[in-house]
């Protein structure tokens, strides 16, 4: 689904629609509303889970910048410093 096809969505997107966007299975998208990392709503009397296109566009926004993050992270070499994230060799 490219950008300009979530226009034709409306403001809520199914959990079909949210999965498709970001190329994971309707279960993975599932299981991001259940632990509440996407948050979403249910609508209707059959609780049908709907995810705001402001909401996922922000979510996707903020993996990027986790992203970045970590990678800014990884080459400062910040994590050699620590002994709780590196692993002993001699140990192995």
């Amino acid at each position: 689904m490219n950008p300009e096809a979530l226009d034709d969505h409306g403001r809520f997107l199914t959990l079909a629609d949210t999965a498709e966007v970001l190329n994971i299975s309707v279960h993975q998208a599932y299981g991001l509303v259940r632990s509440g990392e996407l948050p979403a709503i249910k609508i209707g009397s059959s609780g049908q889970w709907r995810i705001e296109r402001s909401v996922l566009e922000s979510y996707i926004e903020s993996k990027y910048e986790e992203t970045r993050r970590m990678s800014l992270w990884n080459q400062g070499g910040f994590s050699d410093d620590l002994p709780e994230l590196t692993i002993d060799r001699r140990k192995h």
